[in-house]
């Protein structure tokens, strides 16, 4: 049974502007022999994928660079070959060990399955990132104690500290520091992130390129200032609206593509005079060489996504989804509130290509109904007609999948011109049902939305079709999911539910049907409990272990002894 879309949607959907290098590799195929091409070529790749699984059982070590594990932001680790849904049971699975921390945690953890230590000799090692601006480095099979390095950008001897909640408002308690998940250049062994400290009474966001076996800045740490042309608010008079660290809260992963690091903003608390704001920076300098303003002639757009990344697709377009603020880009303006948006980077600059907004786009800024409170996730490439997608869901609900070639612009009536549109597809909180980046697997796609159960949604032919639903309710906000999975078998679904005054629960469910929850750390009594997690935690799984950033310590799950 198809949810929303139809015939009526395709005759739209591949019209207009082409995908900016995206399409060219399938250019001299036609249609029916690209669709026999994309099929062959996927049983193809499974095969290889096998035998590779297979040769390679024992050495394959996968490695989690990035948030929900690729630039397409699908949080999906192909290379599992210990975790199965036959062994994630409560007999065979279960906390292993944990490390402490100082602050709050947001950022997703990040592994690296071998890493030259100075003085301790190459490891696994598992990297985490903490509102009291620290980055923390363990070994992530817990066999040396303590962290291996811990990197500080603290000096209170100099009046340099994190920035209290009290002197910016917004959601976060006590204090802000690194917020945004960092991303590493496995290439150069550099991990790139941003600190936002206070310094002497005065604010700052600092970009800083580390060193992943010792901690220390391969470069100088550039403090971020950018500023466009424009006349929206806080612009100075002259047509100038320049970035304001107080104000634009750093909460989407960071995103490394294509030799650029890309960062984007939103604010603390919806006052003052913010911006959605997109500025990129030289991997190998720290150079800015792009800025993008969501509404440089109106006001607000922030890019926060509930901490889900920025994602890019294989021509280096980057995706983003805004949330509540003015719209006129459909009569030739420059703002793109509540759009998902499709940027393209020449040096220097970011232009907006293409972008897709809801019919019901004033609604939604007037009521707080965000549709940037989710991320979104670029699918693989799927068979014809629509291959290259893209799917995200906003405060209301509705999944919208778009297709990456032509999204759809606005139409004020209707969303016939997109895909598929799935109203309440997502949550059952009214205006306040998704605050997640989506998952893929094997050809199914899986939300958890606020107030709601798992749901997954098997794809065919570039339409979501009738979910398959889990029995266990989550509470606020939901949950971003990220599957383990050996190629296209053994597939678990890993999440972690919020449980405000309570221990946070992480959940494996079977990705293959979600109905089947297999573990949860609730079933052994006290055993595995491990305290509470901040709103938006995702799990990392690599090689036989889920490592959960928890408040006050990184905890580590496995195979028991």
């Amino acid at each position: 049974m198809l949810l929303g879309g139809g015939a009526a949607m395709r005759k739209h959907s591949d019209d207009g502007e082409g995908d900016n290098g995206e399409q060219e590799s399938d250019r001299v195929i036609d249609k029916p022999s690209k669709y026999l091409f994309l099929r062959f070529a996927r049983l193809l790749g499974a095969a290889a994928l096998c035998v590779a699984f297979v040769t390679h059982a024992v050495s394959a070590q996968v490695a989690v660079l990035t948030y929900h594990n690729d630039v397409q932001r699908t949080g999906q680790n192909l290379s599992e070959t210990v975790l199965t849904p036959a062994n994630v049971t409560a007999a065979t699975f279960g906390k292993l060990f944990s490390f402490p921390t100082v602050g709050n945690i947001y950022a997703q953890p990040l592994y690296m399955p071998s890493v030259a230590i100075p003085n301790k000799g190459t490891l696994r090692v598992v990297f985490l990132a903490t509102e009291n601006d620290s980055v923390y480095a363990f070994d992530a099979d817990g066999t040396v104690p303590g962290y291996l390095w811990k990197a500080s950008f603290l000096d209170s001897a100099h009046g340099v500290t994190s920035v209290p909640t009290t002197d910016v408002g917004g959601p976060i308690t006590p204090e802000y520091g690194i917020t945004g998940t960092p991303v590493i250049d496995a290439s150069t062994n550099t991990m790139y992130l941003v600190a936002f400290t206070k310094e002497s009474g005065r604010y700052v966001q600092r970009l800083h390129a580390l060193d992943v076996t010792t901690g220390k800045d391969r470069l100088a740490p550039v403090a971020i200032t950018a500023s466009v042309n424009g006349a929206g608010v806080g612009n100075d008079g002259l047509g100038h609206i320049a970035f304001q660290p107080k104000i634009q809260l750093q909460r989407p992963a960071l995103l490394l593509a294509k030799g650029v690091v890309y960062i984007a903003w939103g604010s603390f608390n919806d006052t003052g005079p913010y911006h959605g704001w997109v500025i990129g920076y030289s991997a190998s300098t720290l150079q800015q060489v792009a800025v993008w303003n969501s509404t440089p002639d109106g006001a607000a757009g922030s890019v926060w996504q509930s901490g889900g990344g920025l994602a890019s697709d294989p021509a280096g377009n980057i995706w983003l989804m805004t949330g509540n603020g003015t719209f006129d880009a459909n009569i030739g303006g420059r703002d793109y509130g509540d759009s998902i948006v499709k940027l393209s980077y020449t040096n220097p600059g970011l232009t907006a290509i293409n972008y897709f907004t809801p019919f019901n786009q004033h609604k939604l800024d007037t009521s707080d109904q965000d549709l940037g409170s989710g991320g979104p996730m670029l699918l693989p490439l799927q068979d014809d007609p629509f291959p290259r997608l893209a799917i995200g869901a906003g405060k209301t609900g509705t999944i919208y999948v778009v297709n990456r070639s032509s999204p759809g612009g606005f139409n004020p009536t209707d969303d016939s011109r997109i895909v598929q549109s799935i109203p309440k597809g997502v949550g059952v909180n009214g205006d306040d049902s998704n605050f997640s980046t989506p998952s893929y697997w094997n050809h199914n796609v899986y939300f958890i939305g606020n107030a709601d159960v798992v749901r997954q949604y098997p794809i065919s032919e570039d339409q979501l079709q009738t979910p398959i639903t889990g029995s266990h309710v989550y509470g606020f906000p939901g949950a971003t999911t990220v599957i383990s999975a050996n190629g296209s078998t053994s597939g678990v679904l890993w999440s972690l539910e919020r449980v405000p005054l309570g221990n946070a629960i992480l959940h494996a469910h079977d990705a293959s049907n979600v109905t089947h929850e297999l573990y949860n750390s609730n079933q052994s009594g006290t055993r595995d409990q491990f305290g509470a997690v901040v709103k938006f935690s995702v799990p990392t799984v690599a090689n036989g272990k889920v490592y959960v950033g928890a408040k006050g310590h990184l905890v580590v799950f496995g195979l028991l002894p």
